[in-house]
């Protein structure tokens, strides 16, 4: 029964991280375990950067200006309880660019305590208008413009602002302001501080635009929406245009350079047939789509927006031009990667420009696009190639009936990625049908780090880029 409790006791020990031989355990008497010595850190501090304690985490955070080097800091005040030690000394130089574990023994009982800096980082992460409208910021200049419709009372608008961890800002986020003239924000946070010039333009005349069927941005299903607001974010002078204003013609066009239409169905939209029936929006609005074209406007069209072009004439008078492979999940039902999913540059294409900066991956000629833990609705419109479907039995029997430049192609072949390169004063179209190709997971599993989804985004801008250069 001795020898029991004996063994109750010594793993109990263990378990409160009390450091013994196991020599102890094995012997009938523990009195020469000294177990009574505090280990407590009560000051540390970095280039004479006061560290803070927190007790309940056992962590130490030493807050240092936005811009510090910290890979030789010297460990410029340390004191611990008394007869303890510790496995840093007072003068000490170390990296803190990773965060350290201090290890503090005071007999036969130790403590671990977590070491690391804190930058007073003062940033506007995001700036949203109307929870609708998103800023581009330019983080070098310290500005932020907002480009909003021009029929909206920029007198009375309410932005919604993400800051950096810690910070503050003034005026506060969610008051409402008067945009007529530039607003300024400041944003404060320890020794940091910064000031943002905020411009909201009207804008009567977009650069660029998101084509959808939705009235208003918010209306749009959750992957549109993802993809429009990142648009609004990034691209300068974009705005978000239904297919009825393109109709109604209440859009001033002649300074807009690229239409962006990014189409989700559940379920998928599977062929020229089907195409036709769902998508009776974009087919009112051919006039005004083909019109664009043949003015030179170029066009990025991604997911079963591809079907497009072979209705405006881009692959001559053969409707039925159309991807012939197709499908799609549900979003709430969307599947889950298990690791990156990806697609091939097709041969001799690597240099093209929308594969420009891409992180890149294990396999060299892959496009990675997702990460383990995320959800995807492998919503694909591409072409098969082989002569067991009849339509095209290779790659050049596509090139020649459609006038296309293959860029991309699936594990088998199938054409996922291509272009319809500008010509005879007509603008260039770029097509994304892969089902790699998705921006919105409905949730993310425990643990998701993103890595090469961050493509989608890349990939999108270098197209963006590309088509209007």
């Amino acid at each position: 029964m001795k020898s029991k409790v004996l063994y109750m006791l010594c793993a109990c020990l263990a378990c409160c991280g009390l450091a013994f031989s196991l020599g102890s355990c094995e012997s009938n008497n523990v009195s020469d375990l000294k177990l009574d010595g505090d280990c407590m850190i009560t000051q540390l501090s970095l280039d004479n950067f006061e560290g803070i304690i927190d007790l309940p985490s056992r962590t130490i955070t030493v807050r240092l200006p936005e811009v510090y080097n910290t890979s030789l800091m010297k460990v410029t005040a340390l004191k611990f309880s008394a007869g303890a030690t510790c496995n840093i000394r007072e003068g000490e130089n170390l990296n803190m660019d990773a965060a350290k574990v201090l290890r503090v023994k005071n007999g036969d009982t130790f403590l671990d305590w977590t070491l690391a800096v804190l930058h007073d980082e003062a940033r506007i992460k995001q700036f949203v208008i109307n929870d609708i409208y998103t800023g581009v910021i330019d983080q070098d200049n310290m500005s932020v413009i907002v480009y909003v419709p021009a029929s909206l009372d920029i007198t009375k608008l309410v932005p919604t602002i993400t800051i950096s961890a810690n910070a503050t800002i003034t005026p506060s986020s969610g008051l409402p302001q008067d945009f007529s003239q530039p607003v300024t924000y400041t944003v404060t946070n320890n020794s940091a501080k910064s000031v943002y010039t905020v411009t909201v333009v009207a804008n009567s005349k977009p650069k660029a635009i998101f084509l959808g069927s939705a009235p208003t941005l918010n209306d749009l299903d959750a992957e549109a929406k993802t993809a429009c607001q990142w648009m609004l974010g990034n691209v300068a002078g974009s705005l978000y245009v239904s297919f009825a204003d393109l109709r109604a013609g209440t859009i001033d066009l002649s300074e807009c350079k690229l239409m962006w239409w990014h189409w989700h169905v559940d379920g998928g939209v599977d062929g020229h047939d089907n195409f036709l029936a769902k998508g009776t929006d974009a087919i009112n609005t051919l006039n005004q789509l083909r019109q664009f074209y043949e003015n030179g406007g170029a066009m990025l069209l991604t997911r079963y927006a591809v079907n497009i072009p072979s209705f405006i004439g881009t692959t001559g008078d053969d409707e039925w031009t159309t991807p012939n492979n197709c499908w799609g999940q549900d979003e709430d039902k969307a599947e889950l990667c298990g690791g990156p999913w990806t697609f091939r540059i097709f041969d001799g294409q690597q240099d093209h420009p929308i594969y420009k900066n891409l992180v890149a991956g294990d396999n060299a000629g892959e496009v990675y696009c997702t990460d383990a833990g995320y959800h995807i609705t492998n919503s694909t419109a591409q072409y098969h190639i082989g002569v067991d479907w009849g339509d095209y039995p290779t790659h050049d029997a596509w090139v020649a009936r459609t006038g296309g430049k293959i860029l991309g192609v699936g594990g088998d072949g199938a054409i996922v990625l291509w272009e319809y390169p500008a010509h005879d004063g007509k603008g260039g179209i770029l097509c994304i049908g892969s089902g790699c190709y998705d921006w919105y997971s409905y949730t993310y599993e425990p643990g998701y780090t993103e890595k090469f989804h961050k493509n989608i985004e890349i990939m999108t801008k270098n197209a963006i880029n590309y088509l209007t250069k």
